[in-house]
């Protein structure tokens, strides 16, 4: 499917080409438009241009997924539940039940901790900054507490056992913020304390 931001200047040339692929191809590809505005003229814009749904800026990450299983259902003609995963080198994060499962476990995290999780998993290893987080997550206009994102790194890595002496999940970048560490070893995560050995950054 296609997820397309209807109030940049180049949406309406992208959704002409798509429709125009979809015909040439004779493929089915949904497509959820986005937008910041949210008033009646952009989303008949929207709909006239093809989209299938439209979805109103800021929304939940469960909205979105719920708008994208829908109409990927309905352009498929399928009954057949989506249920989508996302993998992350050995760790898999099924979206739908806000658990991640590495080995044998299976950790439920909060909406808080899920976004953390997807944004710093997102950049590929490169470095996110407090601020660019808390405006991820937070919003650009929240008054944060000075170790508001710390404090949920923690907890995100309490739930991850993840050690950040020997990070094999979120490391810290003195001064600047964390990164997601992409490669990793499950051994030892189903282990007592004493016999797990942490995989090296």
């Amino acid at each position: 499917m296609a997820v397309i931001d209807m109030d940049h200047d180049d949406s309406t040339s992208l959704l002409k080409v798509l429709a125009a692929s979809k015909a040439l191809t004779r493929s089915t590809i949904p497509a959820l438009g986005l937008t910041r505005r949210g008033d009646l003229k952009t989303k008949l814009r929207a709909f006239d241009l093809g989209v299938d749904d439209i979805l109103t800026m800021p929304f939940s990450p469960e909205e979105l997924l719920a708008r994208s299983i829908v109409i990927t259902r309905r352009a498929l003609g399928t009954d057949h539940p989506i249920v989508p995963t996302i993998r992350l080198g050995e760790m898999e994060v099924d979206i739908v039940n806000r658990q991640v499962r590495a080995g044998e476990s299976v950790i439920h995290l909060s909406g808080i901790e899920q976004s953390l999780l997807y944004l710093l998993a997102s950049r590929g290893g490169r470095v996110v900054t407090r601020d660019e987080i808390l405006d991820a997550i937070w919003g650009p206009d929240f008054v944060a507490e000075s170790n508001i994102v710390d404090r949920h790194v923690r907890s995100l890595r309490v739930k991850l056992q993840n050690d950040y002496r020997h990070p094999r999940f979120i490391a810290t970048v003195a001064g600047r913020g964390y990164r997601f560490v992409p490669k990793f070893s499950n051994v030892g995560w189903d282990l007592d304390e004493e016999s797990s050995q942490p995989a090296p950054d």
